[in-house]
């Protein structure tokens, strides 16, 4: 009988120490990963986002970006707002950093251009690649 105990007890132990030094290795691992993870790194595009308002304004925006198409670039641009109406065929454009383009009420409408070219895609399905110059343009007729 007692060398049921003192194996229960070395068992015991031995559970004890083997938790313990599971739990120090989890500690020592997570403590690598923070000090080595991946850091946060600048997109690989270099692209610019021009916009032009009703008054003829302009405001540029510059920045790096992995993004694929110019909706999402366009979310990522620091300053720039816009919002719209959703569709099947993606977001139609309304407003851009406060401002309303209205095709029923003045025939306004905003244009998005491409390195100088009028975009034949929506923001949501329009490319973006390197050194892109997008130009979005507040239009009247």
């Amino acid at each position: 009988m007692e060398n049921t105990k003192s194996s229960t007890k070395t068992s015991n132990r031995k559970i004890l120490f083997g938790a313990a030094g599971l739990i120090a290795l989890i500690a020592v691992l997570a403590v690598v990963y923070v000090m080595f993870r991946p850091k946060p790194v600048e997109g690989s595009k270099n692209i610019a986002i021009e916009v032009v308002d009703k008054e003829g304004g302009s405001e540029k925006y510059e920045f790096r970006t992995d993004a694929e198409y110019l909706r999402q670039a366009m979310e990522e641009a620091e300053g720039l707002t816009f919002s719209g109406t959703e569709s099947e065929y993606g977001m139609m454009v309304e407003t851009v950093n406060g401002t309303t383009a209205d095709y029923n009420v003045d025939k306004s409408y905003w244009s998005f251009y491409v390195n100088g070219e009028y975009c034949n895609y929506g923001i949501d399905t329009q490319p973006v690649a390197d050194g892109d110059q997008f130009s979005i343009i507040y239009t009247a007729e």
